[in-house]
């Protein structure tokens, strides 16, 4: 179960553009949001004004896509000194991003790319992801990417590497349940050994999404709604580390914010049910 200092938020939903009016105009159950940072590095504008009005009704959290804490490129201290203004600003509950790379040479690939499992990327990340803690002054949480390859050099299981990362960094993780089952599928593994294998005392959030199954692989759209087998999924992850801050994420085909709030009602009655 979870340490008795572990923030639990409850049930939560990323915070899209579309749906701004309605949150602030009205009262819609839902316990905490998540920004994409990136949405909100910028000096003012409507973005901003509408996350002031929000942040003084709803937890935020923090998270970004372009740390690239995997890359070899230097860190990007320019992103890291906005991103910690950001944080100044916003007062969330965490900052998060993904293990992977997104820059090389310079250049922002705008894709989530996995890393090789060993123990020289081990040591890289270790090093980079206490360079951005000492600089922003706090813990991050990191997300398992969904992944399509797999690497030559990989010398241990995915999971493996997750806990060894968490362990040496003294970082945290946000546990991306629909990238386990879509990465699960593209490599042929049993989601249930990769939620196994987590430390669970590491994992302080959870993400929901759906994904798009193109019969021999699947890519990770978050266009479509939460399928049954995430959902399965997900409960079996409950079961196994007790009850976790948990949201559900959607980037496209954004639909009204009724049908979304329904998602956040399952996992809410999934999560409540099990703990």
């Amino acid at each position: 179960m979870n340490k008795k200092d572990k923030p639990f938020l409850g049930y939560g939903l990323g915070l899209r553009t579309d749906h701004y009016e309605e949150i602030l105009s009205g009262d819609p159950p839902i316990d905490w949001f998540e920004i994409l940072s990136e949405n909100y590095m910028v000096p003012g504008g409507r973005q901003l004004y509408h996350l002031d009005k929000i942040k003084e009704r709803y937890p935020l959290v923090m998270h970004g896509v372009s740390m690239s804490i995997g890359s070899t490129d230097p860190l990007n201290m320019a992103y890291l000194k906005d991103l910690k203004t950001l944080a100044e600003r916003v007062n969330p509950v965490w900052v998060s991003d993904h293990l992977c790379w997104t820059s090389h040479g310079g250049h922002n690939t705008h894709d989530l790319v996995p890393l090789p499992y060993n123990e020289e990327t081990l040591n890289h990340l270790v090093s980079r992801i206490t360079q951005v803690q000492d600089y922003l002054g706090r813990q991050i949480l990191l997300e398992n990417v969904s992944s399509y390859l797999t690497y030559k050099a990989s010398e241990v299981e995915e999971w493996e590497f997750l806990k060894a990362v968490c362990e040496e960094a003294d970082c945290l993780l946000l546990l991306d349940v629909n990238n386990i089952y879509v990465s699960g599928f593209n490599h042929e593994f049993d989601p249930k050994t990769f939620v196994d294998h987590i430390p669970a005392d590491r994992v302080y959030q959870i993400h929901l999404a759906g994904h798009e199954n193109n019969g021999d692989y699947i890519i990770d759209t978050h266009d479509h709604s939460v399928i049954d087998e995430v959902w399965d999924l997900y409960q079996y992850t409950i079961q196994k580390m007790g009850k976790i801050t948990t949201m559900i994420e959607r980037d496209d085909h954004i639909p009204p914010l009724a049908e979304l709030i329904v998602e956040v009602e399952k996992a809410r009655e999934i999560g409540e049910g099990v703990c």
